[in-house]
C-alpha cells in the first residue's frame, strides 16, 4: 500500500502511516464487536439448539454480549498494537525482550483469560438454565423439588471449579508459576489450611449431607433451633430462611443438620389446641350442650380430622376450664388460620346459644338447653 510522503515521517520509532492503520484496526474493531459477539452467540445456539429446549436465543445473546464483546475488544488491542514497533530502552539487552513490552503482554494475557473466564461462567448460567427449563416440563413434583434443591448447588460447585481452573492458569501463565508443584505443595500446607478453615469445610460438608439426605428443601417451611421460615437457597456454607417477618436469615449449613429440625411442610395436618374458660355460673347442663354443640361443629368441617377433642378438664376459682384439640387436614398456613377462625366463631355462637359466659364476662340473657 501506497501512503502519501508525510505518512512516511517517523514519531517514537513508529511512521504516521502505522499509527493510522492501527487507529482504523481499532475503530473497525470497536464497529463489529457487538456484532461479531451476536453472530458468535447465534452460531453457538444453532449448534445446540436441539438441547435447548425451553431456552430462548434471547436469553443467551443476554449471557454472553458482555463477556464476548470484551473478548473482541481485546483481540483489537491486540492486533492495533502489533502493529507498532516499540522503543528500546538504553539499557536493553539484545535478545531479551524490554521489561515495558512484557508488561504488556502479560496484563494483555491477564484480560484474556479473566475473559474466557468469564464467559465460561456465563456458559454454565446457560447450560444450569437448560436444565432448570427442562426440569419445569417433568411432571413429576419430587422430581421438580430436587431440581429446584440441585441445581444452585451445581451451579455455585461448577463456578467455583471454573475460577479454581482460571486461577491456575493465571499463575501458570502470566506469572510463570509451576502449578503441578504448587499443587503437590498443597499437600504439605493441607493440615494446616484445613485447620484454619475448619468451619466452612464443616459447612460444606454439611452441605452435601443436606443435598444427600434431603431432610429438607427449597420452598419447605422448617425450624432449625430457634429460627423459623421457609428455605429460599441452599449453598456451599449456609441455608438462607424467609422468615414469618419477611426478614432474610442465613444459618450455617452445620448448625441445620446438627440441631433438631422440624420440617412442618412435610406434616400431614396442623394441631389447634386452647383452652376455654367459663365463669362459675355455668351450669353443668349448660356445660354439656356447649361441649356436644361444639364438637358437632368442629367434626362437620370439611377440613377437620376426626381426631376432635373438647372436655371440662378443671374446675378451678378462676372458673370451669374445658380443653379444645383438633386438627386441620391441611399444610397451607392461610388455610389453617382460616380454618381455625372459623370454627371459633362457631364455638362462640354455641356458647351464645346455650346461655354460657366466660370468666370475666355477663352470662347471655337467654340461656336455652337443646341440641344444635
Amino acid at each position: 500500500m501506497t501512503f502519501p510522503p508525510f505518512l512516511h515521517r517517523e514519531v517514537l520509532g513508529n511512521a504516521l502511516s502505522q499509527y493510522l492503520i492501527a487507529a482504523l484496526i481499532l475503530l473497525v474493531g470497536a464497529g463489529l464487536r457487538q456484532l461479531l459477539s451476536r453472530l458468535l452467540s447465534k452460531v453457538l445456539f444453532r449448534l445446540t439448539k436441539r438441547y435447548t429446549a425451553g431456552v430462548t436465543e434471547r436469553e443467551l445473546h443476554d449471557l454472553l454480549i458482555q463477556p464476548l464483546s470484551v473478548l473482541f475488544l481485546l483481540a483489537t488491542l491486540y492486533l492495533a498494537f502489533s502493529v507498532l514497533r516499540y522503543p528500546l530502552p538504553p539499557d536493553a539487552v539484545p535478545g531479551v525482550e524490554p521489561w515495558p513490552k512484557v508488561a504488556l503482554l502479560r496484563l494483555f494475557l491477564l484480560g484474556v483469560i479473566a475473559t474466557i473466564t468469564w464467559v465460561a461462567l456465563r456458559l454454565v448460567d446457560f447450560a444450569l438454565l437448560v436444565v432448570q427449563r427442562r426440569g419445569e416440563l417433568r411432571e413429576t413434583p419430587a422430581i421438580r423439588r430436587l431440581d429446584h434443591q440441585f441445581l444452585p448447588f451445581a451451579k455455585d460447585l461448577l463456578k467455583v471449579l471454573v475460577i479454581i481452573i482460571g486461577l491456575m492458569v493465571v499463575l501458570g501463565e502470566v506469572f510463570g508459576v509451576n502449578v503441578t508443584a504448587l499443587i503437590g505443595g498443597l499437600g504439605i500446607g493441607g493440615l494446616a489450611v484445613a485447620f484454619a478453615a475448619k468451619e466452612s469445610l464443616e459447612n460444606l460438608i454439611a452441605s452435601f449431607t443436606i443435598f444427600l439426605d434431603q431432610p429438607f428443601g427449597v420452598g419447605d417451611l422448617v425450624t432449625a433451633g430457634d429460627v423459623s421460615g421457609t428455605v429460599e437457597k441452599i449453598g456451599f456454607r449456609s441455608t438462607r430462611l424467609r422468615t414469618a417477618e419477611k426478614s432474610y436469615v442465613t444459618v450455617p449449613n452445620k448448625s441445620m443438620i446438627d440441631k433438631p429440625l422440624d420440617n412442618l411442610s412435610l406434616r400431614t395436618s396442623r394441631r389447634v389446641g386452647f383452652t376455654l374458660v367459663f365463669d362459675q355460673k355455668t351450669t353443668s347442663a349448660q356445660l354439656h350442650a356447649i361441649i356436644a354443640g361444639s364438637l358437632e361443629a368442629m367434626q362437620a368441617h370439611p377440613l377437620v380430622t376426626q381426631d376432635v377433642q373438647m372436655k371440662f378438664n378443671a374446675l378451678t376459682p378462676a372458673g370451669k376450664e374445658v380443653t379444645v384439640q383438633y386438627f386441620v387436614d391441611t399444610t397451607s398456613y392461610d388455610e389453617y388460620l382460616n380454618v381455625k377462625e372459623d370454627l371459633n366463631y362457631r364455638i362462640i355462637e354455641v356458647v351464645e346459644q346455650y346461655g354460657g359466659a366466660f370468666a370475666g364476662t355477663a352470662p347471655a340473657s337467654a340461656p336455652v338447653v337443646g341440641k344444635v
